[in-house]
C-alpha cells in the first residue's frame, strides 16, 4: 500500500531555475546532450551535469549514450504533462527584447508540446477536426474518441493509421491537453502525435533551432487557411 504522492519531491527538482528551464527545453520531445541543456540553463556544463544528474534520479528526465556523448529527454509523456500544467499558473516573464518579443509570438502561434502541437493552430486544427466529425469535442485531460476518419480533412491527415499504430498500445487514442497560452484544450494522445508527425513530413511545419517553436511553412499556411 502506499499513502499520499509526495509532491514535494518533483516540486522540489522543478523549482530550481536552471533545471526548470532544461525540462521546458524538453518539452519538445527530442532528446539534447547535457551542452546544449547547459547552454540554455545559463550554467556551466558542471553545473548542468550535477542538475541532470538529480532530475534523472528524480525519474523526470531519462538518459542514454549515443558514442561517446550522453543524451537527455524527459520520461514520459506524463512529465511533460505535468510541466505544461504548470505552465498554466506560472506567472509571465516580462519580455525585454525584440528577439524575446518574436519567440513568444513564435511559441503562441505554433509549438510542440511534448510530441503534439500547441499554439493557436493546434486549437484551429482541433476545432476544423471537431466540426468535420472526426473527434469528439475535447475536455481538458479526459480521453477523447476519434468517430470518423472519412472526412476531407481526417483522410488528409491520414488519421486511419492512428489505429494501426496504437493497436498495442495504453496511451490514449485521443486526449484533451490544455493549452497554457490559449487556456482551450488540444489533441494530444496517439492522434495528437500522430498529427505532428504528418505535418512535419509533409512540410506544414518545421522545428526552429534553438526552442520548441514551430515555423508554419508557406504549405502550411495554404492548408491551415483552408481549414476555415
Amino acid at each position: 500500500m502506499h499513502g499520499d504522492a509526495d509532491l514535494a519531491e518533483p516540486a522540489r527538482l522543478m523549482g530550481e531555475p536552471a533545471r526548470a528551464a532544461m525540462l521546458v527545453a524538453l518539452l519538445d520531445g527530442r532528446a539534447l546532450p547535457a551542452s546544449e541543456l547547459a547552454a540554455i540553463a545559463r550554467v556551466k556544463p558542471p553545473t548542468a551535469s550535477a542538475h541532470l544528474a538529480q532530475l534523472v534520479a528524480g525519474g523526470l528526465v531519462a538518459d542514454r549514450r549515443l558514442g561517446r556523448h550522453r543524451y537527455f529527454a524527459l520520461a514520459g509523456p506524463e512529465v511533460a504533462n505535468a510541466v505544461e500544467a504548470l505552465q498554466l499558473i506560472a506567472p509571465r516573464r516580462a519580455v525585454s527584447s525584440y528577439s524575446q518579443s518574436a519567440t513568444a509570438r513564435r511559441l503562441a502561434e505554433a509549438r510542440s508540446c511534448y510530441d503534439h502541437l500547441a499554439g493557436r493552430l493546434a486549437l484551429d486544427l482541433a476545432d476544423a477536426l471537431v466540426a468535420e466529425g472526426a473527434i469528439a469535442p475535447l475536455d481538458a485531460g479526459e480521453p477523447g474518441r476519434l468517430l470518423a476518419t472519412d472526412g476531407p480533412l481526417a483522410a488528409r491527415l491520414r488519421l486511419g493509421d492512428v489505429g494501426d499504430v496504437g493497436v498495442h498500445s495504453r496511451r490514449p487514442e485521443v486526449r484533451g491537453c490544455l493549452d497554457w497560452t490559449e487556456r482551450r484544450p488540444h489533441i494530444a494522445g496517439r492522434l495528437g502525435s500522430h498529427l505532428l508527425d504528418v505535418m512535419l513530413a509533409d512540410g506544414w511545419v518545421a522545428r526552429v533551432p534553438g526552442d520548441r517553436s514551430l515555423r508554419v511553412t508557406t504549405t502550411g499556411r495554404e492548408a491551415f487557411a483552408a481549414l476555415g
